[in-house]
């Protein structure tokens, strides 16, 4: 292999292709490139708001929860009108209540009066059961679907949002945000919708049996109105405030679950606990005060209930002796009360409900608000290229930096790394190695110049079959929970047992496995627990082979390997650098030597290029690295 140690762009664009052959990076016959997406207005990347600040808006609006209820209308709709039904009935009994007192009081039989008002309250408990039904069923579907939209916006996010965003705040949105929701859709929504309805048609029922003791009720429903006006302001404020402190605490848990040998061997568990404990506590300070406000408006409700009973009581009975009202109107007029009671509890209810919703709305609309990659077929599922052979990469005139007010990463990055090569990324740290790796894969976006392979700019280029061609070992090789299979095939999920086999035996994981009680099949634990640190980097390194790239970036990828296998891992490069464009970022020089091109990265700029021994000799910045680490 011919070292490469010239600037000049080699000629990586291939012979135009004929009338049967088409570009590997080309898109399939009637898909269209994807251009790159814009950043919306009002995205950090835009140079806007923060999406915390579209969430502080929409918190002003308390019927936001509605909003995620709407797909879902026909079975909210369903279920209130059953249950609507089913209070209906409900309010047919005292009716027939009252015809069986008059029946009784005349002397006459009232069997009739007996058997439909059991017939009543059979079908009105059957109605409203079924109709709890409905609406239980309709508030899953809720849930269940924006978990699915949140967790599937969440894995499409842009990594600059990811890295602003702590995950276990993006976890409990996914799981006790849409918890809250799916009570709005049964507690809330349809109890306030049937509830309002019964008490409207109770009160006109009422007030055909007596206006009287109707201006009576209406005197505590104001009061009853007026109580909840008062408290619903803060119940909102204390929901939102308990949504958030919750938030902080799953945030603060998978930040300790992430390094929890290291907090061990810190000593450092006190203080971890210390601040899931003042999370703990913040949250339920919160929830306290939004469930003193909900007593303090449920209390006075009850109250104020139970006093029109006693003062409907005795002016009924006052009327009664004075022949104003019968006893049979009296008793149904009651009965209507009782009616009336719950309803006015679920209207309570519902209302602190939809408070909590509309603030569990605004928090999960927060992620749906933050910038996503190009939507296309998932990354898992998407066509690979036919033609599977090495591709050439060419950084032209590259910007970047993290952020508008961010001193650049990259200043006019220019190099080129032809096909079938291995080429090194070196440097001091800091120099913007791993930021060519994300800018490849398209996590950041450059903010000039272009980023070419085989002369096709990666940015008009359909992201899922950018990422189907290069394979990606990263610096710290993470390993999902699951098994060994699992992480094998992530990224190839159609491999054979055979491609399988040949890329265990070319990293050395074919003893691994055979040690292993079930074999692949072998859970290794959350993040890998159970391997090695080597384990853990011989298993990203098998992942990313079995995909078969035409470009494989390794990130410091022999860093934990032993001699052995360092020197086994090179020999399996150096066999795939024919079928393959290879680049590599390293810190120990002894594992890039033989590279048939190291380009010296510093300041954001490649520095100089050229092979191990033509560096030694032309740059005294290697030389200092070299001797350094004994190479010199």
């Amino acid at each position: 292999m011919a070292p490469t140690s010239h600037f000049a762009e080699p000629p990586l664009r291939p012979p135009a292709p004929g009338p049967t052959d088409r570009h590997p990076l080309s898109p399939p016959a009637g898909e269209e490139p994807v251009p790159p997406k814009p950043a919306p207005s009002g995205s950090p990347a835009a140079g806007g708001a923060h999406p915390g600040t579209a969430a502080r808006d929409a918190r002003a609006r308390p019927w936001l929860a509605l909003t995620h209820l709407r797909p879902h209308r026909p079975g909210i709709l369903l279920g209130t009108a059953l249950s609507l039904a089913g209070s209906l009935l409900t309010l047919a009994q005292p009716l027939v209540a009252k015809q069986m007192v008059d029946a009784l009081d005349r002397g006459s039989p009232a069997t009739g009066a007996l058997v439909l008002l059991s017939a009543l309250v059979i079908a009105g408990a059957a109605t409203a059961a079924l109709g709890q039904y409905v609406l239980e069923h309709t508030a899953e579907s809720v849930a269940c679907t924006t978990r699915r939209r949140l967790s599937e916006h969440i894995l499409r996010l842009r990594l600059p949002e990811l890295d602003r965003t702590e995950p276990g705040e993006l976890i409990s949105r996914v799981t006790s945000d849409t918890t809250v929701l799916r009570q709005v859709a049964t507690r809330s929504i349809a109890s306030a919708g049937s509830g309002l309805l019964v008490a409207v048609a109770a009160l006109v029922l009422m007030a055909l049996l007596d206006p009287v003791l109707l201006s009576i009720t209406l005197v505590t429903i104001a009061l009853i109105g007026a109580t909840v006006a008062a408290a619903v302001p803060h119940i909102a404020r204390a929901a939102r405030q308990a949504q958030e402190a919750v938030g902080r605490m799953g945030s603060l848990l998978e930040r300790t679950l992430g390094a929890l040998r290291t907090v061990k061997a810190s000593g450092a568990e006190g203080r971890e606990t210390a601040g899931l404990h003042q999370a703990a506590e913040d949250a339920r300070r919160a929830g306290t005060r939004a469930a003193r406000w909900q007593a303090l408006s449920a209390t006075t409700s009850t109250v104020a209930v139970q006093l029109s009973f006693l003062v409907v009581l005795g002016v009924g009975g006052a009327r009664v002796a004075t022949g104003a009202i019968t006893v049979s109107t009296l008793v149904a007029f009651l009965l209507y009360v009782f009616a009336l009671a719950p309803r006015v509890g679920q209207l309570v209810e519902a209302v602190g409900l939809l408070q909590a919703g509309s603030a569990a709305a605004a928090r999960i609309d927060e992620v749906h608000s933050m910038d996503t990659e190009p939507t296309g077929p998932p990354q898992d599922t998407a066509p690979l290229p036919e033609l599977r052979r090495p591709v050439g990469v060419a950084f032209q005139g590259v910007r970047f930096a993290y952020g508008p007010e961010a001193p650049p990463v990259h200043e006019d990055m220019t190099f080129t790394v032809p096909p079938r090569t291995t080429t090194a990324l070196v440097g001091p740290s800091g120099a913007g190695k791993t930021t060519v790796f994300s800018l490849l894969e398209r996590f950041c976006q450059p903010d000039r110049g272009r980023i070419l392979l085989d002369g096709e700019d990666i940015a008009r280029l359909p992201l899922p079959r950018l990422r189907a061609l290069i394979g990606y070992v990263e610096q710290d090789s993470p390993i999902l929970s699951g098994t060994l299979r699992d992480n094998l095939l992530l990224s190839a999920p159609d491999a054979d047992a055979a491609q399988v086999r040949d890329v265990l035996r070319r990293t050395r994981l074919d003893s691994l496995a055979a040690r292993l009680p079930e074999g692949l099949d072998t859970p290794i634990g959350h993040r890998g627990s159970t391997l090695s640190g080597g384990e853990r980097q011989r298993v990203a390194i098998a992942r990313a082979l079995l995909r078969r790239p035409g470009l494989l970036l390794l990130d410091e990828a022999t860093s934990q390997l032993d001699a052995a296998n360092e020197a086994a891992l090179h020999e399996t490069l150096a066999d795939i650098s024919r079928t393959t464009t290879i680049l590599v970022i390293a810190h120990r020089l002894s594992t890039v030597t033989t590279a048939d091109q190291i380009l010296l990265l510093e300041s954001g700029r490649v520095r100089a290029a050229g092979t191990h021994a033509q560096l030694l000799a032309t740059d005294g910045l290697y030389r200092r690295l070299a001797a350094a680490q004994h190479l010199a």
